[in-house]
């Protein structure tokens, strides 16, 4: 199937584009929904599922939920400023720091 670039104008070159990404992403799913049903046919033939291989569907499989971290160190003076110890330091212990206090002090 040839087609002639040549003898086309400007919206028949995007409709052109506009058709050929919409395929593109056609073939794209097929394969990718094609391969999972063969990956998943492959994992049942062993006695497993295909969710016990990657951990969920989606990219990078299902992740757990972070908890919070504890704070470790409360500003004197308003108990509800707190910090982990990770991260940048909140301006509150830099001023803290720089006024002679150590981070003993602020511990909680």
């Amino acid at each position: 199937m040839a087609i002639d670039l040549k003898n086309m104008n400007v919206d028949q070159l995007e409709d052109l584009i506009g058709r050929a990404k919409a395929r593109i992403v056609e073939v794209k799913e097929e394969t990718v929904n094609k391969l999972r049903e063969e990956l998943a046919a492959k994992a049942r033939a062993h006695g497993y599922d295909i969710s016990d291989l990657f951990g969920g569907r989606g990219k990078g499989g299902a992740r757990k939920a972070k908890s919070p971290v504890k704070p470790k160190y409360r500003h004197p003076g308003n108990p509800d400023m707190t910090w982990s110890g990770r991260g940048r330091q909140p301006v509150w212990v830099r001023e803290a720091l720089a006024a002679g206090k150590s981070l003993d002090d602020l511990a909680i």
